[in-house]
C-alpha cells in the first residue's frame, strides 16, 4: 500500500506548547490504530536547529522535520494537519477529515481491526459533517483544542474559570443517550436494576445503572465480542412500556460506545487538567474528569499515550453519581438562542412592502451571453454531466447551468489563473473548466471524500493535468487563487464562499442554493449588508430566505414569482456586502429560466480587476 506524506504544525513557542492539539492528536490516533500508512513530516513554524518534539512523537512513525516552503503546492495552501498522496493532485486537509482518513487507511490495511473500524461509530459518521453544519464537529475539531489551548497560553491559570467549550462538553455527557436499538438496551438496564433490587433513587440504584452501561461498552470494545444470547428477556421487563424504561447514561463521549471523538478529545482534556490546579473549579466538571479515566481504560489507550508522552495522573473517578452542577450556557449557546429566528407567522407580504417602502427591490441584470453554450457534442464523455450518473433530464439541465457558470468563468479569467471550485461534488463545473480552460489551474474543493474521488476518475480518463482536489471545509483552505466559483452552495456556505474571494481579492461567479437553510453562524450574522440590516431584523431577514425556496415548477406561478422575489432580495443583501468591500456584484438569472428553481447568479469583481 502507498504510504502518504502527512504534515503537522510544529509551534516554536517554548517546550510545553512545541505541539499544538491538532498535532497531538493526530499523532495519538496514528499511535492508537498502530498506522504505518503513513510518512510524517512536522513543520515549525519558525526555522528551529533542534528537534525539542522528540519523546512526543511516537518513535516508530521515523518522523522527520521539513520547511513550509518545501511542501508541495496542495499542502502549502491548506492548514495543517495535511495528507498528501505520492502524486501530488489529492490532498486531504484539517483535523476531522484527515483522522477519518487514518481510520480507512488503518482498516484497510489490517482488515481485521474491527476495534478501529468501531471509531467511525455507527453508519460510520462519526465527525464526518463538516463543522459549519455540525455543532459537534465544531466543538469537538475547533472549540475544544482552541479554548484549551488559549487556556495553556496564559500566564496564570489557577483561578481561570472552566472554557466554555468544556462546559459544554459537560452538559452534554449529562444528556440522555440515544443509540441503534436503544429500546433493547435499556430493557436490559431494567433487568439488571430489578435483578440487584436497588433502593430506588439510591447511590446503590446509580451504581447499577453506571455499571450496567459500562458492561455493554466494554464487551463492544473487547476482540472477541460477546453477543448476549438471543432470547427475548423476562416477560415483566417484556411488558414495560418504552416510556417508562430508564435512560441510558454515557459512558463515552458520544454514548455508550468508544468512537474517533474520545481519542480526539482526550488529548485535549488531559493537557487542560495537568495545567489546572484549582480543585474548586474542577468540581464543575465531574462527569469529564469521570470519562476522562474511563476512556484510559480502553484497550491500546495506555499504550499511546506512553507512546506519544502522556502520563495519566490523578484520582480515581468516584463510582457513584456525580453530584448535579448548575448549568451555565457558553457565549456560542447565548448566541444561537438569542439569533433563533423563532416560529414564522404570515407570508412575505409584509417584509416586502417593508423593504419596497424603505426604497428596496430586487435588481436582475441583463444576462451578458445568455445564448452562450459548450460544444456538448464534440466534448468527451467524462465532461458531460451525464457521466455523474444522473437522468437524461437532470443531465440536460445541468449542463445549461454549466453553460451559464462556465461563460461567467471564461470572461473573468486570464491565462496562469487559479480558479477554485468551492463545494465542488463530483466535479461538474471544475472538470468542464479545467478542459476548457488549458492555461488555468483548478483546483476542487469538496468535503465528501467519495465525491472527490469520482471527480479525479473522471479527471483521470481525460488525462487532466491542471487539477488539484482539495478534500477539507472551505476554511482550511487558504492558498491563493484569482477566481472562485460554486454551483449551488448549500444555506451560508454561499456566503463562506463569497467571504473567502473576498479576503483573497478573487473574482466570483456563484450560484446559491438552499435559502431556508441560511441562519446567523459564529461568523456571519444575517441580513449581511448595512442597509438591509438598517431595514431588516433578523426574524424578517429568515422569512425572506424561508420563502426564497419556494420556487419550485409544480408551485403556483403567483406563489414562484414571490419566491424569485425574495431570492433576488436575499442575494441582493449578499452582493451589497461584497460592494462594501471595494466589489462590484451583479445579480442576474440563468439561461433559460428553467435550467434550475435556484437560478440567481452573483458574479463579482473587485476593485481594479477587469474582464478578459
Amino acid at each position: 500500500m502507498e504510504r502518504l506524506c502527512l504534515y503537522l504544525d510544529v509551534s516554536g513557542h517554548g517546550e510545553e506548547s512545541v505541539l499544538p492539539l491538532h498535532s497531538s492528536i493526530v499523532l495519538f490516533v496514528l499511535s492508537y490504530c498502530e498506522s504505518k500508512s503513513f510518512r510524517v513530516f512536522l513543520v515549525p513554524s519558525q526555522a528551529s536547529d533542534g528537534q525539542p518534539w522528540r519523546g512526543r512523537v511516537p518513535a516508530v512513525l521515523g518522523a522527520s522535520q521539513v520547511r513550509r516552503q518545501d511542501l508541495p503546492l496542495l499542502a502549502r495552501s491548506c492548514r495543517l494537519p495535511a495528507a498528501m498522496e505520492a502524486a501530488g493532485g489529492f490532498c486531504r486537509a484539517g483535523l476531522a477529515v484527515v483522522l477519518r482518513h487514518i481510520l480507512q487507511r488503518a482498516c484497510e490495511a489490517e482488515p481485521g481491526r474491527k476495534d478501529v473500524l468501531a471509531l467511525l461509530g455507527f453508519k460510520k459518521t462519526c465527525l464526518k459533517a463538516c463543522a459549519e453544519v455540525s455543532q459537534w464537529t465544531r466543538l469537538c475539531e475547533l472549540s475544544i483544542p482552541l479554548a484549551v489551548e488559549e487556556f495553556l497560553q496564559r500566564p496564570s491559570v489557577r483561578d481561570f474559570p472552566v472554557p466554555d467549550a468544556l462546559l459544554q462538553l459537560e452538559r452534554k455527557l449529562g444528556e440522555p443517550v440515544k443509540v441503534h436499538n436503544d429500546d433493547k438496551v435499556r430493557r436490559q438496564k431494567l433487568h439488571s436494576q430489578r435483578s440487584s433490587n436497588p433502593d430506588p433513587g439510591g447511590v446503590a440504584a446509580a451504581r447499577v445503572a453506571d455499571e450496567s452501561e459500562l458492561r455493554a461498552a466494554m464487551s463492544k470494545l473487547s476482540a472477541d465480542e460477546v453477543h448476549p444470547p438471543a432470547t427475548r428477556g423476562p416477560s415483566d421487563i417484556r411488558k414495560v412500556k418504552t416510556t417508562e424504561l430508564p435512560q441510558l447514561e454515557h459512558v463515552f463521549a458520544e454514548g455508550l460506545y468508544f468512537t474517533l471523538t474520545d481519542l480526539v478529545l482526550l488529548p485535549c482534556v488531559h493537557n487542560y487538567l495537568v495545567r489546572h490546579h484549582n480543585a474548586a473549579r474542577l468540581q464543575e466538571i465531574p462527569l469529564l474528569l469521570r470519562w476522562y479515566h474511563r476512556v484510559q481504560e480502553v484497550p491500546g489507550v495506555r499504550r499511546a499515550a506512553r507512546d506519544c508522552g502522556i502520563g495519566f495522573f490523578g484520582p480515581q473517578a468516584q463510582s457513584s453519581a456525580p453530584p448535579a452542577v448548575e448549568p451555565r450556557c457558553s457565549e456560542e449557546e447565548q448566541g444561537s438562542r438569542e439569533s433563533a429566528p423563532g416560529t414564522f407567522v404570515g407570508g412575505p407580504r409584509p417584509t416586502l412592502t417593508k423593504l419596497k417602502e424603505g426604497g428596496i427591490e430586487p435588481v436582475f441584470c441583463p444576462h451578458p451571453c445568455p445564448s452562450w453554450t459548450l460544444d456538448w457534442d464534440n466534448l468527451p464523455a467524462a465532461v458531460d454531466p451525464a457521466e455523474g450518473k444522473m437522468s437524461s433530464v437532470r443531465a440536460a439541465r445541468k449542463r445549461q447551468q454549466l453553460n451559464n457558470l462556465v461563460a461567467m468563468v471564461t470572461r473573468l479569467t486570464r491565462p496562469g489563473d487559479t480558479v477554485v471550485d468551492f463545494c465542488s461534488g463530483g466535479g461538474h463545473v471544475g472538470i468542464v473548466l479545467a478542459y476548457t480552460l488549458p492555461q488555468c489551474q483548478v483546483v476542487l474543493i469538496e468535503n465528501k471524500e467519495e465525491s472527490l474521488v469520482r471527480a479525479r476518475s473522471r479527471c483521470t480518463a481525460l488525462g487532466l493535468k491542471n487539477v488539484g482536489f482539495v478534500q477539507a471545509n472551505l476554511d482550511y483552505f487558504t492558498g491563493p487563487f484569482q477566481i472562485g466559483v460554486a454551483l449551488h452552495a448549500c444555506g451560508v456556505a454561499t456566503d463562506m464562499v463569497l467571504e473567502h474571494c473576498i479576503r483573497a481579492g478573487a473574482a466570483f461567479a456563484v450560484s446559491p442554493c438552499c435559502y431556508g437553510f441560511v441562519q446567523n453562524t459564529l461568523k456571519f450574522c444575517f441580513p449581511r449588508s448595512k442597509r438591509f440590516s438598517d431595514t431588516l431584523s433578523y426574524k424578517e431577514h429568515m422569512i425572506l430566505c424561508r420563502f426564497a425556496d419556494q420556487t419550485a415548477p409544480q408551485l403556483p406561478p403567483d406563489r414562484r414569482l414571490i419566491g424569485k422575489q425574495c431570492m433576488g432580495l436575499v442575494d441582493l443583501d449578499r452582493a451589497w456586502a461584497a460592494e462594501a468591500s471595494g466589489y462590484s456584484v451583479e445579480v442576474m438569472t440563468m439561461e433559460p429560466e428553467s435550467c434550475s428553481p435556484k437560478n440567481n447568479m452573483l458574479v463579482g469583481l473587485p476593485a481594479g480587476r477587469a474582464l478578459a
